[in-house]
């Protein structure tokens, strides 16, 4: 994420000082820098770096406070749901952002949490093209393995999760579910999706088994320095699913930002992201099903790029961005289609 120049009320950074106050138990708390960060077209975060006087965190602590934005969608999860998934990857090891303070409404009006700052460059464009970043791409895919391992460590039930639904039907049918709902009730009609939620029907696996699966795991959701791995981020749409829904979402060819030949998230071998797997998970694990977890992230994303792209023709939220991001539906069918007509 990179900074903005939009500046935030005077009366907001009072507020989050009192809040900062008190939750640290600091006799004072110095916002140095405030910086809206680019990057979030469902939340909105906000660096700030602080200089605190005394209590536990003294010193200078660097921070991002992540609110609702302008955009968020109910599909995504409450700022304070978001912070106890954050709490409980943290606690399981897997490498995100340390969850500090969570606060309501009734410190500026939405509500929030204050997570540590990582360091690095979340950009995936920039991930694929420039091997500087990220170490060896072959460890770093390995990593990546290994971190979705911890997190599907995590089962239900879990007191601390337990506003995440449970599914109705297997995950693959409960989203398939979902995405016919949604395709019934709209305006036009999109055969090649149609299709391809016809064959995820078909062809879907019935999973017993149910894990917290990240649901957005890719490339531009995590951050790298010039060595490694330093945070996955955006966990708003976690839940339990198929622990091999994150690998589908993460191989998936729409998510290697041009690099196909990469076919681990654009960055390394489905060799190593399977390796780094089962190294954590402790067996082997069977990986036939990924190749329909990739079909299923082309249709979910193509739905996904539909809404986002009506949020900006309805004038909900004028955006080049969401505007753009629907002219992307069309490459995602042709792929549907290519995936699935001669795939049994």
């Amino acid at each position: 994420m990179s900074a903005t120049s939009a500046t935030m009320p005077l009366a907001q950074q009072q507020a989050i000082i009192d809040f900062l106050c008190r939750v640290s138990e600091a006799q004072d708390v110095q916002l140095q820098t405030v910086k809206l960060l680019t990057g979030g077209a469902i939340q909105e975060n906000w660096l700030l770096e602080l200089a605190i006087i005394g209590g536990d965190y003294a010193g200078h602590l660097a921070v991002v406070l992540r609110s609702d934005a302008a955009s968020a969608v109910s599909a995504s999860h409450s700022r304070a749901q978001e912070f106890a998934l954050l709490q409980a990857a943290f606690a399981m090891g897997v490498t995100v952002p340390e969850p500090l303070w969570l606060g309501d409404k009734s410190v500026f009006g939405r509500d929030f949490f204050i997570m540590r700052k990582a360091n690095g460059i979340a950009a995936g464009h920039r991930i694929v093209k420039d091997l500087g970043l990220g170490g060896d791409r072959e460890l770093l895919t390995e990593r990546m393995g290994e971190e979705m391992a911890r997190l599907h460590h995590i089962q239900p039930p879990n007191p601390n999760l337990a506003f995440l639904p449970m599914p109705e039907l297997s995950p693959a049918l409960q989203g398939i579910q979902g995405f016919r709902q949604f395709l019934d009730n709209h305006h036009t009609p999109f055969p090649a999706l149609e299709w391809g939620i016809r064959w995820l029907e078909i062809n879907a696996p019935q999973s017993t088994e149910l894990v917290l699966a990240h649901r957005d795991w890719r490339t531009g959701n995590y951050m790298v320095d010039e060595h490694s791995l330093t945070a996955i981020l955006d966990w708003e749409f976690a839940g339990w699913s198929d622990r091999l829904e994150d690998v589908g979402w993460f191989c998936a060819r729409c998510w290697r930002f041009g690099q196909f030949n990469n076919e681990a998230g654009g960055i390394g071998s489905r060799a190593a992201l399977y390796r780094g797997y089962e190294r954590i998970y402790g067996q082997p694990l069977d990986w036939q099903n990924v190749y329909y977890w990739e079909v299923y992230a082309h249709v979910r994303w193509a739905i996904i790029a539909i809404q986002q792209g009506e949020r900006h023709v309805s004038g909900q939220e004028p955006s080049l961005e969401l505007a753009l991001t629907a002219h992307i539906v069309p490459e995602l069918e042709l792929e549907i289609l290519r995936m699935t007509l001669n795939h049994a």
